[in-house]
């Protein structure tokens, strides 16, 4: 959990006991904003650093993240889904994938 190249942006997860990589895309990224409704990328990147973010932030950034990676299941799959390390190791997995997608390069 957490690997996947950092370089690029990639965030891993085991998910249903298989290794998915999570990326986010400009389309996962588009795809994330328009589900948030009023709520901005920048306010979602707020709520992860003060640690006022809501279940909801975490899956929907999960979700997005998979699609970005090439997964192809839906936001039901994914809530009825076994997540190695559970909602500690989702959360975890969801700040990197937030954190990584906007970081500048060294």
């Amino acid at each position: 959990m957490g690997d996947g190249n950092p370089f690029a942006g990639e965030v891993a997860l085991v998910l249903n006991g298989k290794r998915q990589v999570l990326k986010l895309t400009l389309g996962a990224l588009a795809e994330l904003e328009a589900s948030m409704e009023a709520d901005s990328l920048v306010t979602l990147v707020e709520r992860f650093e003060t640690g006022r973010f809501a279940t909801r932030d975490v899956a929907r950034l999960l979700l997005a993240g998979l699609r970005g990676g090439g997964w192809r299941g839906d936001a039901a799959t994914l809530l009825d889904a076994e997540i190695e390390g559970g909602p500690v190791a989702a959360t975890r997995v969801a700040a990197l994938l937030l954190g990584r997608a906007f970081a500048l390069p060294t």
